[in-house]
């Protein structure tokens, strides 16, 4: 073997210091040595105006948790005195590093227990609140005295604990102040706060933290989460709202009828009332009630003939104003082509074409023409947007704008790890704004995935497909039931697969797997698990883990959307909203789940996840088999061992496609945090 050295210094320290702690972090040397069994020691002095006459601190500063031997490259500092400066040299050594003679390599720091604190955080607001989670944000503060490095959230239920008086001063705890508390981090001035109990009043501080320490925490501040009834209240207050205005819209179309009839006018209102059945669809059609400056959608399975539904919402082409080029694909009905179409008084403009096949029955040709009439209703710049049809010649067309880079699941494998978070936010902020669209108008897609999700030039993406699609009924608890048909299970919703009852939730649901494609570039959900496996799997409990690389933030939005309950999932509204957020503030994008696991008071729900006995188990588990013996030949005959892999230990023993090392790691990072939760409940793994 090649002889080994001691290493260097270690680099770039950094503290962070409140009224109680003081905690050192620091980089690894750039030069180990050429071996692995690195720790750290740390040493403190205190040293008076005379840098140069220091001496050693003594017992009565405490190190956690200890002040040699580290492994990891951080320690936090107790029992210090104000008004003192420390300083504290930083080495790392080896097991070589006692053979040198060699003076002995350290980084040192001088810190002064006397900074001045930030200040404090102001006005926080809730955002919005479901049964289980709250969404709060607030102002950065005007003197935060350092750039922000993160913020620290405690909560506790208002509700206190029942104990006799005599026994608070054993206890230590000031007058209304929760005995027990959780606490969570965000590197952005929002926070989504989950795990809560419905109906339940909450208490809130929140305080920040720079390189000089943490501020004081901000007041109180009281929040409720919400309740099933209160949900249901505020859907039956629109209802009521928009009876109250049919009822008077109603009342105002009889007098202006009894106006008509004093006045002698009768005779040309009913000539014109019946001379268009157009207008009388302005005010009632096909049972929708139509307000100015709203949009409903109709949906054309309400004609008696389709055919009507495609001429009202779908403007009819020349056929000779298309020009063919290539065909880039096959549909359900026939060809999609690529080409251009020429628009008078304008230039040509890329467009898709879709073509019914020859031979087609009517029951095809009306199917097909459907999803046109769907599309003609829609005008958002999120959603594919309709030219025309052609349905007076052969072949039968739909044309919609040409989007070049095609389906974003296809998009995203060819362009694998090419984008940055921000961009992969933004693409989910774009189909989240065109669902809200939807949503708004009482739209079910039912199909919402990756594939069905188109990208043009500007990587701006489009939601289209609408053969899947129905309307959403009135009734707030209402869903589309299928009678039949195929359902893409790994998509759907539970209770869309259970019962076939599609809803905007389900399609919440939908967006949560589009948001794990997506930061996964194009990953198959589930990976080669059965349909039977992912229903069961889920049912009992099990979500998606983070893909590697994934923020925490996106990552808890997309538990978030996976809730069994689907009342409890985000709305469309909702979610554009927090992505916004995080776009404003890109800092808050820094954190993946994968340094989410090493944080000693990481708060969130933990969905449920199987502990295994042997490595075989796991693997097997995972649809990954093939890899057993290359565990067992590098060593990690354990999951103890296996929990401790990085990414290049899988590389090492010869995991070579990118998916799969995705797969084990997304694994180990969901078997990461459930070892960490047990632990901290008191067990041992």
């Amino acid at each position: 073997m090649a002889c080994t050295r001691p290493p260097s210094a270690p680099r770039n320290v950094i503290f962070n210091i409140n009224e109680t702690a003081l905690m050192l972090e620091w980089s690894p040397p750039s030069d180990t040595g050429g071996r692995k069994d690195l720790t750290y020691s740390v040493i403190c002095k205190k040293c008076g105006s005379d840098t140069s006459q220091c001496e050693i601190c003594g017992g009565g500063i405490r190190f956690v948790p200890r002040h040699s031997g580290l492994i990891n490259s951080s320690v936090t500092v107790l029992d210090f005195v104000s008004h003192v400066n420390y300083t504290f040299e930083i080495e790392a050594t080896n097991g070589v590093s006692e053979l040198s003679f060699s003076p002995k390599q350290f980084i040192a720091i001088t810190i002064t227990t006397d900074q001045n604190a930030p200040s404090l955080i102001g006005m926080v607001r809730k955002d919005w609140a479901s049964q289980n989670s709250i969404a709060l944000s607030w102002q950065e503060p005007d003197s935060p005295n350092g750039a922000i490095l993160d913020y620290e959230i405690k909560y506790y239920e208002k509700a206190y604990p029942r104990i006799a008086p005599a026994f608070w001063h054993y206890l230590r705890v000031e007058e209304n102040e929760q005995l027990s508390y959780s606490s969570t981090r965000s590197k952005a001035p929002s926070v989504i706060v989950t795990g809560l109990k419905p109906a339940t009043k909450y208490i809130f501080h929140i305080r920040l933290r720079t390189a000089t320490g943490y501020s004081g925490y901000s007041q109180k501040f009281e929040f409720e989460t919400g309740d099933e009834t209160s949900d249901i209240a505020a859907e039956q207050g629109q209802i009521l709202v928009i009876a109250t205005a049919a009822v008077g819209g109603f009342t105002l179309l009889v007098i202006l009828t009894l106006f008509f009839l004093i006045t002698g006018r009768c005779q040309w209102y009913i000539k014109a009332k019946m001379k268009s059945e157009e207008k009388r669809r302005n005010h009632l059609q096909n049972g929708h009630l139509r307000f100015p400056g709203t949009k409903t959608y109709i949906d054309p399975d309400t004609y008696e003939d389709p055919s009507l539904a495609v001429h009202e919402f779908a403007k009819e082409i020349d056929p000779s104003r298309i020009r063919i080029e290539r065909v880039i694909g096959a549909g359900e009905f026939g060809e999609v082509c690529s080409g251009r179409l020429k628009t008078p008084g304008k230039r040509e403009i890329p467009v898709a074409i879709k073509t019914l096949k020859g031979g087609h029955v009517e029951r095809q040709r009306r199917d097909f023409l459907r999803e046109a009439s769907i599309m003609g209703q829609f005008d958002h710049p999120n959603i594919i947007r309709l030219e025309g049809v052609v349905t007076k010649s052969r072949p039968v067309m739909i044309v919609v704008e040409y989007m070049e880079n095609g389906s974003l699941d296809s998009f995203l494998r060819k362009h694998d790890g090419h984008f940055t978070v921000i961009q992969l936010v933004g693409m989910l902020r774009g189909i989240a704004s065109g669902m809200k669209y939807l949503s708004d108008m009482g739209y079910v897609h039912r199909d919402l995935a990756a594939r069905n999700i188109l990208v043009n030039s500007n990587l701006m993406c489009k939601v289209s497909d609408f053969g899947l699609s129905r309307v959403l009924e009135d009734d707030p608890e209402a869903a589309y039931t299928t009678s039949g048909g195929k359902i893409p299970i790994r998509w759907t919703a539970p209770e869309a697969i259970a019962y076939r009852k599609f809803s905007s939730a389900s399609d919440a649901w939908s967006y949560g797997i589009v948001m794990w494609e997506v930061m996964s570039y194009g990953e198959r959900p589930y990976w080669e698990m059965s349909n039977q496996d992912v229903i069961l799997s889920i049912e009992e409990g099990y979500r998606l883990p983070a893909p590697m690389g994934c923020p925490a933030a996106l990552h808890q939005l997309m538990l978030h959307c996976w809730q069994k309950e689907r009342s409890h999932r985000p709305k469309f509204t909702d979610i554009v909203s927090f992505l916004d957020k995080l776009i404003r503030n890109p800092s808050s994008l820094h954190t993946l789940v994968e340094d989410v696991l090493i944080m000693p008071d990481s708060p969130g729900e933990i969905p449920e996840y199987p502990f295994f006995v042997s490595v075989n188990d796991w693997l097997d588990s995972i649809k990954m088999g093939q890899y057993k013996t290359n565990f067992m030949a590098a060593g990690y005959t354990s999951m103890d061992l296996v929990s401790r892999m990085s990414i290049d230990d899988i590389r090492r023993i010869g995991v070579g496609l990118i998916g799969h090392q995705r797969r084990i790691v997304s694994s180990l990072q969901t078997l990461r945090l459930h070892m960490m939760h047990i632990q901290d409940k008191g067990f041992h793994v």
